[in-house]
């Protein structure tokens, strides 16, 4: 009898083990920042920590006919030292102060011509309504003199996205753009999408926000959300927090950040790296009377998450403080559940500017970094203290004190919240 030979099956072999991931470390190496309470970075710093404040009766145009009256200007900016002639008459000066600003972050991160490939950089900013203040006179011309009157600039000028093409064409900047529409919580979701960016191979982008509505087109449709304050002495208008919060304040303005991977800003010389943006998560609030909770909490846990942290490891937070009862007590109630009951440092120094729409988180932003750079936390100037329902620990004057980590949270009319989780650089 012969033997049949059983075959013998091939050997099995492991798969290869998956390479880990590497994760690009994006970093913040410039600012330019145009408030109203400091044209500049360090000029905006020296007052933020004094609790220096910028709100004032509207100058830019006729507040009397409208309840609100309040507001926070760009003070001494005359554009034209700044802007090139031939941009004056194609931009509104929300675009200007924009301009402005990415050259000041330009310059602070000592990016020049030539260090960087044109496709290399991208420019990803916020926006709310667009440059309405421009709108509404070319619309006022068509309608009070005829379309003869209408600037052809009106075509791109007003476009929401203006500042990101401005910005772009003016740095030769041809690399990934976008801009993010999500109102006061614009800055934060235009950095976490610049992050994304420098993940995927992006050496560096410019992002933030800077926005500009102080006119009737802007004012107007602010005053319909309900949310504004009616109180016409600007030291008690906007007080987030506190027992007297009775609306915000609008104001314009912003800060332009330049986000760059840490290796590529370390190979090209950056003189400084203010910190690193460990972490980012967004959400959207779900329909009214859904009996569901706000999605701030679930942005704030995740952001955490994606930066490797718990809740423990934040030494500051900055609140989106929105100044009505209803929505602070929603935020400090978040807080608490959180970090539990007075567990972290709260500061809103948006009271000293007021709430600058697609700006406003992005200054949170710079104003954080600017804050673990020196160690101290600026204060949330003209509220005395926490109102009692809300159980934190409100900064009310600046506070010394060893910061690595902050955690700036910001929500947009609309059902937004972004939360963004900075480190300090070592």
């Amino acid at each position: 009898m012969t033997a049949t030979a059983t075959p013998t099956a091939p050997a099995v072999r492991p798969a290869p083990a998956a390479a880990p991931a590497v994760r690009t470390t994006a970093v913040v190496t410039g600012l330019g920042i145009a408030a109203p309470n400091g044209l500049g970075t360090e000029e905006y710093w020296r007052a933020t920590l004094a609790g220096e404040s910028g709100l004032g009766r509207v100058t830019r145009f006729d507040p009397s006919q409208y309840p609100s009256t309040v507001g926070g200007e760009v003070p001494g900016y005359v554009a034209e030292e700044h802007i090139p002639s031939r941009l004056m008459p194609q931009t509104d000066h929300m675009t200007r102060l924009a301009l402005t600003a990415a050259d000041w972050a330009v310059a602070d991160a000592g990016i020049a011509p030539g260090d960087l490939p044109e496709y290399g950089m991208g420019v990803v900013t916020a926006a709310s309504g667009g440059a309405v203040e421009f709108g509404q006179r070319e619309l006022q011309n068509l309608w009070s003199q005829g379309k003869e009157y209408v600037s052809a600039y009106q075509s791109f000028a007003w476009f929401y996205a203006v500042n990101t093409g401005q910005i772009s064409i003016r740095h030769k900047m041809r690399g990934p753009s976008g801009v993010l529409l999500t109102e006061q919580a614009g800055g934060v979701d235009s950095i976490g999408h610049a992050r994304r960016h420098v993940r995927k191979g992006v050496p560096m982008v410019v992002t933030g926000g800077v926005d500009a509505a102080l006119c009737p087109w802007g004012w107007v449709p602010q005053i319909a959300s309900g949310l504004m304050s009616t109180v016409s002495d600007p030291s008690r208008a906007y007080l987030p927090f506190s027992a007297e919060a009775s609306g915000y304040v609008p104001g314009e303005g912003g800060a332009i950040l330049i986000v760059e991977d840490a290796e590529s800003a370390r190979e090209r010389g950056a003189g400084h790296v203010y910190g690193t943006v460990a972490g980012y998560a967004a959400g959207l609030d779900p329909a009214p009377g859904s009996g569901r909770p706000s999605a701030l909490r679930r942005a704030a846990e995740n952001a955490l998450a994606d930066a490797g942290l718990t809740p423990s490891d934040v030494d500051v937070v900055f609140a989106d403080a929105a100044g009505t009862p209803e929505l602070d007590r929603a935020e400090a109630k978040v807080l608490e559940e959180i970090f539990g009951a007075r567990g972290v440092p709260v500061t809103a120094p948006k009271t000293m500017t007021g709430r600058l729409l697609a700006g406003g988180a992005a200054l949170d932003v710079a104003t954080a970094l600017l804050a673990l750079r020196d160690g101290v936390i600026p204060p949330t100037a003209g509220v005395a203290e926490a109102a009692p329902g809300h159980r934190i620990d409100l900064v009310t004057g600046a506070r010394e004190t060893d910061l690595r980590t902050a955690l700036v949270l910001a929500r947009g009319h609309g059902g937004f919240n972004a939360a963004l989780v900075l480190r300090r650089a070592h």
